[in-house]
């Protein structure tokens, strides 16, 4: 699953490390894998700098072994295939290989793959349609798309759906998008329900039930290097990515492993 908005600031990284801690928690074994050269979601799942001697630019364009690219994080089940700036230069050294919108998808489901059961695989896209974000589209199977609650919001969805059909057509007919999630969401603002009518009546069935409210446990959680899952557990944006978690996983009619998880 690819968490994409070529608009910057509107919660994807936030949204790919707490919805796989919330996947991981109903007994799911879940990757996330860094496609951001900002490494955000590896800071933020307490992958600091010196661990990252390989990343998804060495996935993508080295293919070394799984076993040294994939991190454990301090979160049960949960794994990541970090990031740092190397991914920066990434899009100029696809641009001169002939497979280069094929190579994450070709990484990600390589036989090698099927030792580490995972259950999901999360895409932390960059803030861009560029040629890593391609890739994501077409190694994945769906796009959740986070869309914060303000003004002009919509708008921003036109290209990156035109991406996706583009997609579709051509690379990975089987992509479809898993849903749009409204994010930093403010029930007492006015323009928080107007975005809110605004997407459902646009986007239908699309647009999932659960929203992310604006909840400064969230904001605190990275510099804690934790999910706001383990930073604050009792919290409203906990509860929330608990309950875009479940609405996911009675989605994907995921099996619970673990007797205490409620779906």
């Amino acid at each position: 699953m690819a968490i994409a908005n070529q608009k910057g600031g509107v919660g994807k990284t936030t949204t790919a490390i707490n919805l796989a801690a919330g996947l991981s928690e109903l007994g799911a074994q879940v990757l996330v894998v860094d496609l951001d050269p900002q490494g955000n979601a590896s800071t933020g799942l307490g992958i600091d700098a010196g661990r990252r001697k390989l990343t998804s630019y060495d996935l993508i364009l080295d293919r070394p072994d799984l076993a040294d690219v994939i991190l454990p994080t301090k979160t049960d089940r949960l794994f990541i295939c970090p990031a740092n700036a190397d991914l920066a230069s990434a899009d100029i050294e696809l641009a001169v290989n002939e497979k280069r919108s094929q190579l994450l998808r070709e990484a990600l489901r390589q036989p090698a793959m099927d030792a580490f059961g995972f259950d999901y695989v999360l895409i932390d896209c960059p803030p861009s349609l560029s040629l890593l974000t391609v890739n994501a589209l077409i190694a994945c199977d769906s796009v959740l798309v986070p869309l914060q609650s303000e003004f002009f919001a919509l708008e921003g969805l036109s290209q990156l759906m035109l991406t996706i059909r583009e997609v579709r057509s051509t690379a990975n007919t089987s992509l479809r998008i898993e849903g749009v999630l409204l994010t930093m969401y403010d029930k007492r603002n006015n323009l928080s329900q107007l975005v809110e009518g605004d997407a459902r009546q646009n986007l239908g069935e699309l647009v999932f039930q659960t929203m992310i409210p604006r909840n400064v446990r969230v904001s605190e959680a990275p510099s804690y290097a934790m999910p706001v899952l383990a930073y604050d557990s009792a919290s409203k944006g906990s509860e929330a990515y608990r309950a875009l978690s479940q609405e996911i996983a009675r989605r994907h009619g995921f099996v619970r492993t673990l007797p205490e998880a409620v779906i």
